[in-house]
């Protein structure tokens, strides 16, 4: 009855979730109206197939070209050799959320890319810091469009955080959020309990703007690529060999790089990377799957470790039907592939040859655990410098073969 439509009334005008009569709580919901300030999207008829268009020679020989493409992020300073020339006006907080956000803008790329080919396109990517230590993409694509599509999709896509306002500070230093095992954290001055995520969320009216907009920059570059060419093994070349580097191991600029890079940590360190993040309460909004013991700047995601500069995604990115692998599948033809390369042949295991059994403490026929990891570590080490040594003979021939065709010529 009435009494009972008031209660919930009463529930919902508090902020909370839940129902006396068993009426839904109402969807939040936003707009899926594009941007004004972004260009539309052309679109085709979907077919069924990852494969793209077939292209006939004069000489009656087909060819399935291909792509490889690299995308960037705007920029937020003038650099030189990747360091900002006035670090006082580089707009690190912009570049902080661009790099946080990365991975979805790729995800929005991939999925209008798909929509304007008209079929379902497969791709193998890479991302990588540049020297200005901005993420950006190398991108192999199965398929081809015109130049001037890929440009235009890739202004088209954007990204919009709809996440509560992170620009107003109003807890920090001495003065930070008190936890109360019942309600949760309180303001340390009124007692009054902060307002959870999904109630954050839902202050939002419909007039909100979205807390960051990500969008790439104007640098789109655009190459063909057909199977089996030189230009195709430098992709290939290009892709690998960013599957052992960390991000932390590109940078190589000096001391002026080190300043830069630590000034971006800097900024990441009160950014919230997630939900889940501590540094909502810097912002006076209890984060997502609150806890004790939770503070702003103590976020132990990756995305804001110095060795990853922001960007927490995925070094790789395959599309599920690029190989038609599964990712185990992928691991093993890896390591079928380095043991070959070493010269050491992957024999399968009997697994009945051995017998398992917990090795009892201090057993005289075990070293200790830190003189394990330490062979483990100096045989991986031995594994990358014969790997290297081979890279460096193989680009060696490469060389010693286009010299001798320029001789011949």
């Amino acid at each position: 009855g009435a009494p009972r439509r008031r209660l919930d009334d009463e529930i919902n005008a508090a902020g909370m979730r839940g129902s006396v009569t068993g009426s839904a709580v109402p969807k939040r919901t936003r707009s899926t109206r594009r941007r004004q300030d972004a260009p539309d999207l052309p679109k085709r008829k979907l077919t069924n197939t990852s494969l793209g268009r077939t292209f006939t020679s004069s000489d009656g020989k087909s060819y399935r070209p291909s792509l490889f493409v690299t995308l960037t992020l705007p920029s937020y300073g003038k650099v030189r050799d990747g360091i900002p020339i006035d670090p006082d006006t580089y707009d690190y907080r912009r570049a902080a959320r661009d790099a946080l956000h990365f991975s979805k803008l790729v995800d929005r790329f991939v999925q209008n890319l798909r929509r304007v080919a008209g079929y379902d396109v497969q791709y193998f990517a890479a991302m990588e810091p540049q020297k200005r230590l901005a993420p950006h993409l190398h991108m192999a694509i199965r398929g081809t469009l015109p130049r001037a599509e890929i440009k235009q999709i890739a202004a088209a896509t954007y990204h919009q955080v709809w996440w509560p306002q992170a620009d107003e500070v109003r807890f920090e230093g001495d003065r930070l959020p008190v936890w109360d095992e019942e309600a949760g954290y309180l303001d340390p001055a009124t007692g009054e309990v902060l307002p959870t995520w999904d109630e954050a969320l839902d202050f939002l009216d419909e007039d909100a703007e979205p807390l960051h907009v990500i969008r790439f920059g104007n640098q789109v570059d655009v190459q063909g690529v057909l199977a089996g060419t030189r230009d195709a093994d430098q992709c290939i070349w290009y892709l690998s060999k960013y599957l052992t580097k960390s991000i932390g191991e590109t940078l190589d600029g000096g001391q002026a790089q080190r300043e830069h890079a630590a000034r971006m940590v800097d900024a990441l360190r009160y950014e919230p990377c997630s939900p889940t993040c501590p540094n909502w309460l810097r912002y006076g909004v209890q984060p997502k799957n609150v806890k004790a013991g939770m503070a702003p700047g103590q976020c132990r995601s990756k995305a804001h470790k110095p060795e990853h500069l922001g960007y927490a995604g995925r070094r790789v990115l395959v599309s599920r039907k690029w190989s038609n692998k599964t990712l185990a599948e992928d691991k093993q033809d890896r390591r079928t592939w380095v043991l070959e390369a070493l010269g050491q042949a992957d024999e399968p295991t009997d697994p009945h040859r051995y017998v398992w059994r917990p090795v009892p403490a201090g057993d005289a026929n075990v070293p200790p655990l830190a003189v394990r990891l330490l062979r483990s570590v100096h045989e991986r080490q031995r594994w990358r410098a014969h790997l290297r040594e081979l890279e460096a003979r193989a680009a060696g021939q490469d060389l010693s073969a286009t010299e001798g065709m320029g001789r011949a010529a």
